[in-house]
């Protein structure tokens, strides 16, 4: 009985995700402002990322231009397609009311949180596997030498940002005002979480600094993962910076998150 129960329950949940999920990317694929952000905005990032990482000297990280390019590639999927595009998300369906109807149903709180997410996250997984299998085949990249370390930071990146992203929301009063609620997120980790300019290339102190920034543990797995590189203390440090930084996201989304709009 007990059996039979606990496998109603997860049907129960799994089938109440896949509804909300598939709503969403139905009102994904209807707005095409969301879906060029999703889609075409990454590619077209990574392309200025590679054009900037010439005037940069990647010889103290060990890296070349693809290399970089491919890996703050990953960093910048993330960033745009599951925090920049869910901050919209979770607030035009909080003005349209959405979030308060479901409220009232069955659904918890969590699965409507991560039933609204899974859209932009499935997207953001296809385009890291597009660039990890686009690095190696067309840029003569090596294989990932630590997949595990890859695949933990990507899932990091999307469990960390997806609560940014319902954090952000909570301040964020219309959907136009995301594009300024979103921008310190942005810029902070283009210019000082490894996406642009890699730790390793940068001056001690300011390195040391742009550790403890919400996304560098996640993008120093991604690079671990894919070199092979860091020793035990540099991944404990990365895995330590994007789990404080996930469960201080977790309880604040929880204590401030709004469900209804602001009167």
């Amino acid at each position: 009985m007990a059996a039979t129960t606990v496998t109603g329950v997860r049907s129960t949940t799994a089938g109440r995700l896949t509804a909300l999920g598939r709503a969403e990317l139905t009102l994904l694929v209807r707005n095409r402002t969301a879906l060029f952000v999703a889609l075409l905005m990454p590619l077209l990032m990574v392309l200025a990322m590679k054009s900037s990482l010439d005037r940069i000297d990647l010889g103290k990280a060990g890296m070349t231009i693809a290399e970089a390019s491919v890996t703050g590639g990953i960093g910048m999927v993330l960033l745009l397609v599951v925090h920049l595009n869910l901050v919209s998300t979770y607030v035009a369906r909080r003005e349209e009311l959405v979030l308060k109807r479901l409220r009232s149903g069955e659904v918890s709180d969590r699965e409507i949180l991560a039933g609204t997410a899974l859209p932009g996250v499935g997207l953001a997984l296809v385009q890291c596997l597009l660039l990890v299998v686009a690095g190696v085949a067309l840029l003569d990249l090596e294989a990932p030498r630590r997949p595990d370390l890859l695949i933990g930071g990507i899932a990091a990146g999307v469990v960390l940002l997806t609560a940014l992203a319902a954090l952000t929301a909570a301040v964020t009063r219309t959907v136009e005002s995301a594009q300024i609620t979103t921008m310190p997120m942005f810029m902070i980790s283009v210019a000082g979480s490894g996406l642009l300019v890699p730790l390793e290339v940068m001056p001690e102190k300011m390195a040391a600094i742009c550790e403890l920034l919400p996304l560098s543990g996640v993008m120093m797995l991604v690079r671990a993962g894919w070199f092979g590189a860091g020793d035990t203390g540099e991944l404990m440090t990365a895995i330590g910076t994007a789990l404080a930084w996930t469960v201080f996201s977790v309880f604040a989304v929880q204590r401030w998150f709004r469900w209804e709009p602001r009167c």
